[in-house]
């Protein structure tokens, strides 16, 4: 019988296959949970959705939550899997075991020029994804919503949940999203598009660049409060970056960023041809550099190594033969000769949660 390796997220995983590690944040609607799939040892990042909403408004959610799943993209965090268990929507999300682009920034303080370029080829890459591929807009672009892994790799996330979530409950035009990195056609409640993302990119990039949020005021007293951060976006000069401390090339990409009017903003794949990443294209330059001086955002504890290579083996044994079984595929489930290694399927899974919903 010819048989094909396949994934641990082949199967469908319940919450009784994740140990909880810790949590390691908190996003659009739900907390932000470290676990290890028990017998395998894979680590995810494990986000749940309190579902407290009417049923009508579930279906959409739980439908486009979905189709957010098939997300193929080198510069989207990975959601491997959805399932329902107690009232919430759990999400099986690529873990980025460096952290964010917050945790980064908090221990180099500012960026240098090269691997801003880097960075930012990226999560341009990402947004053309989304705005071209996926017609999404993002909505909530930040430094935590940048995530990093030991590769260097830079990956966006969070992105649809926030948006999904207001969508569905018409929401459309209301503050969903960080209000600091908000678009002023945003606050001021004009149409917006996904131009709107561009700001917040712009105004990112800058903050790595200047080691501080662009908008404090001038003197230097502190933060400026929720009214005057929203007046003073809607209504004054956006930021820029100070001429005599950074390149010409790496200014006007801020500039085109950072325009209150949104037609004079560049797109995403404008901005993949401007100088300024132009001008790094060829230095072969790697973000890995960088991550690797810094330390993690955390200690985890890993799966012993001389164990993995037997477990994933294993796992790969009974998923073949779970799915070379004679019987319907809804009814497939692993199962695990050693009790401490045993699965279930205990919550209501998103494939089967969806059928009589929809």
């Amino acid at each position: 019988m010819e048989t094909t390796k396949l994934k641990v997220e082949d199967v469908q995983l319940s919450m009784d296959d994740l140990e909880m590690i810790q949590v390691i944040g908190k996003g659009s609607g739900g907390v932000v949970q470290l676990v290890r799939h028990k017998w395998v040892g894979t680590l995810y990042a494990l986000k749940g959705i309190q579902m407290n909403i009417q049923e009508s408004v579930r279906k959409q959610i739980v439908q486009e939550l979905k189709i957010n799943q098939a997300t193929q993209s080198p510069h989207i965090v990975l959601c491997h899997q959805s399932f329902y268990h107690n009232g919430v929507i759990y999400l099986v999300l690529e873990y980025m075991n460096r952290g964010s682009l917050a945790d980064i920034v908090k221990q180099v303080k500012t960026v240098l020029e090269p691997y801003l370029a880097v960075l930012c080829k990226q999560v341009l890459e990402g947004l053309l994804y989304l705005h071209h591929e996926r017609h999404v807009i993002h909505r909530d672009i930040k430094p935590s919503n940048l995530l990093v892994n030991r590769k260097g790799e830079v990956k966006i996330t969070d992105f649809g949940v926030s948006a999904v979530l207001a969508s569905s409950m018409g929401q459309r035009d209301t503050f969903i999203g960080t209000y600091n990195y908000m678009a002023p056609e945003r606050i001021s409640g004009s149409s917006y598009d996904y131009k709107s993302d561009i700001w917040s990119l712009g105004l990112v990039i800058l903050e790595c660049a200047i080691g501080r949020f662009p908008y404090i005021p001038s003197e230097g007293e502190g933060w400026l409060s929720f009214y005057e951060l929203l007046e003073a976006i809607v209504d004054q000069p956006p930021p820029s970056a100070p001429a005599d401390q950074f390149s010409p090339e790496f200014c006007s990409f801020i500039s085109s960023c950072i325009q209150k009017d949104p037609a004079q903003r560049m797109s995403a794949s404008e901005l993949l041809n401007h100088p300024f990443l132009k001008k790094f294209e060829d230095k072969d330059l790697d973000l890995w550099v960088l991550v690797e001086t810094l330390e993690p955002p955390m200690n985890i504890p890993e799966v012993a190594l001389d164990d993995a290579p037997q477990l994933e083996a294993s796992a790969h044994i009974l998923l073949n033969c779970n799915l070379h079984m004679n019987m319907p595929e809804h009814h497939r489930m692993v199962q695990v000769p050693f009790d401490e290694l045993s699965t279930g399927i205990e919550g209501i899974v998103l494939s089967s949660f969806l059928s009589p919903l929809l």
